[in-house]
């Protein structure tokens, strides 16, 4: 076939010349004589004016402008619906805006036969509904020396035909649910307190991904019905939001709590992990359990241990425990104001001899080196688990008398019952990690925010904190086989004396505190032993 503009010739020959097809003339030589004597036909194209990939941007560019004066131009035998379709669809949509992109890899406009051609492209709507975009064709023909779009309701959406529509419906406004770790929802009415407390925690800092406000879709109607949806924006299709909380956990922590009216918090953590299993506050409406900012008291000889030990301490070391003693101008006491004379470190610790741990951190540490040490236990590391949740601080002791305050949890020495179960954890797995509520893939932390413990301190540890359960002052308290842990008290606010209990069972971690509720035994280790009994037989998957 000849390109456009060319010409062809013909040999002569004894029967007349073939008829040429649509679209196509001859032109013959003036003189022309028998056809014995054919010298040659001049076959000819008449021109076509643009091309099918001009029509088809010419046509996207006015129906994206709305210009129906326009598209009519480009259409073979508009029929008489056709203006009425295309606003059916901007208004029934309540579109702000239509763009079309037509492909341009491939072969962007390919001609099937000598005068039919097709340009795909996609469509991309955009208003209140969800985002909407599809693809589709625009079929042309070559008619009277011009491209034209070869138009049905297709056109416009491939599944509209005649009888037809697209609808926008909005439903009511709802959420992306959030979920325990066994899926259960958190954000309903009958949540526990706590619970509910946290859910709200998370929906104000994940809004953009929780707040899904009226739900929109875009439906396929015909005969007033729909037929199918062709895109949603609904909760449904938004992955729910889900934690590390273990409900099982929860309730146990908050059956707990009840053992006391007074102001009190609890959390559980898993160790290995990190994850929070359990944040459980008691009267009012302030979270304790992240945001408190109390003096950690005698809970915190775990970490001025560690230092110890890390330099050169050993449990089994022979020291002194007076009931009370001056250091640096502190007047140092005992939780119980009991005197144990001389006995090894190991017991000492177990009936929580302040008056020790304070001569020999005065004795043994420099102010730096204990608060290096409390670093490796998150005391300063920012923390994130997702929620608001406050951080441990330890400044830097400034004399004797400030470092033997410190030792002993009290001072300028703050942390929250998250920060102080997180102590706990570590001891338990050998590792401090920043504790979280939700999945590393939603609050990323830095992989270097994790600290192990030197194992030598950790295994010296380990071997302390069973002993204080089965000596002064917890002995009285039944916890479950297996438990270690830390009672301690510290004085808080207006005289007030914090009951602390920290500790670990299995790959469970965990931290109590009572506002006024006296010495560590006498109010937060029965808290912690009733929330142990009360998972007793359940292992923490």
């Amino acid at each position: 076939m000849a390109g456009e503009g060319e010409a062809f010739a013909e040999p002569r020959q004894e029967t007349p010349p073939r008829r040429p097809g649509r679209g196509w003339a001859w032109a013959i030589a003036a003189g022309l004589v028998p056809a014995v004597a054919v010298a040659g036909v001049i076959w000819a194209q008449p021109r076509t004016r643009g091309s099918a990939d001009e029509t088809a941007r010419n046509y996207l560019n006015a129906w994206s402008a709305q210009d129906y004066a326009v598209l009519r131009t480009l259409v073979l035998d508009p029929p008489a619906d056709f203006e009425q379709v295309h606003r059916g669809v901007f208004s029934g949509l309540a579109l702000d805006t239509m763009a079309f992109r037509i492909h341009t890899s491939g072969g962007v406009f390919a001609a099937s036969t000598e005068d039919l051609g097709y340009a795909t492209f996609t469509a991309t709507l955009t208003g209140p509904g969800p985002d909407f975009t599809y693809e589709n064709r625009l079929n042309l023909v070559e008619h009277e020396h011009r491209w034209k779009v070869s138009w049905s309701p297709a056109t416009v959406h491939p599944d509209l035909k005649p009888g037809r529509t697209l609808r926008l419906v909005t439903g009511e406004p709802e959420s992306v649910p959030i979920l325990a770790a066994d899926r259960s929802r958190i954000d309903t009415p009958d949540a526990p307190r706590s619970v509910r407390q946290l859910a709200g925690s998370l929906r104000t800092r994940f809004r953009d991904w929780l707040s899904v406000g009226r739900p929109t879709r875009i439906e396929l109607i015909e005969d007033g019905k729909p037929v199918k949806t062709l895109a949603e924006n609904s909760a449904r299709q938004r992955r729910p939001l889900t934690t590390t909380l273990d409900l099982r956990v929860q309730r146990a922590g908050a059956d707990a709590l009840t053992l006391t009216e007074k102001p009190a918090a609890l959390v559980a953590l898993r160790a290995s992990t990190g994850e929070i299993l359990a944040s459980v506050n008691s009267r009012g409406r302030f979270d304790r359990a992240l945001m408190g900012r109390y003096p950690p008291g005698s809970t915190f000889t775990l970490v001025t241990a560690s230092a110890l030990l890390a330099d050169g301490l050993s449990a089994d070391q022979v020291v002194k425990c007076p009931a009370k003693q001056d250091i640096g101008g502190v007047p140092l006491r005992n939780p119980s104001s009991r005197e144990y004379g001389s006995l090894p470190f190991r017991d000492a610790f177990a009936h929580a001899c302040d008056t020790t741990v304070g001569a020999l951190t005065v004795s043994s540490l420099e102010a730096e080196r204990l608060a290096k040490v409390a670093g490796d236990f998150g005391f300063g590391a920012p923390i994130d688990p997702g929620v608001p949740a406050v951080r441990a601080d330890f400044p830097v002791p400034e004399d004797d008398a400030a470092l033997a305050s410190a030792s002993i949890g009290q001072g300028r020495v703050l942390a929250s019952p998250l920060n102080m179960a997180a102590v706990a954890a570590a001891i338990a797995h050998g590792i401090w990690q920043p504790p979280r509520l939700v999945p590393a893939e939603n609050v990323p932390t830095d992989g270097e925010a994790r600290r192990p413990l030197e194992p030598s301190v950790t295994k010296a540890l380990r071997s302390l904190l069973p002993a204080v359960v089965s000596e002064d002052p917890a002995r009285a308290v039944r916890f479950p086989r297996g438990t270690a842990g830390k009672a301690g008290s510290a004085e808080h606010g207006s005289g007030k004396k914090l009951s602390w209990f920290i500790g670990y069972r299995d790959d469970l971690a965990f931290s109590v505190v009572v506002e006024g509720g006296g010495e560590g035994s006498a109010m937060a280790a029965p808290i912690a032993a009733r929330f142990l009994r009360g998972l007793e037989g359940n292992s923490i998957d």
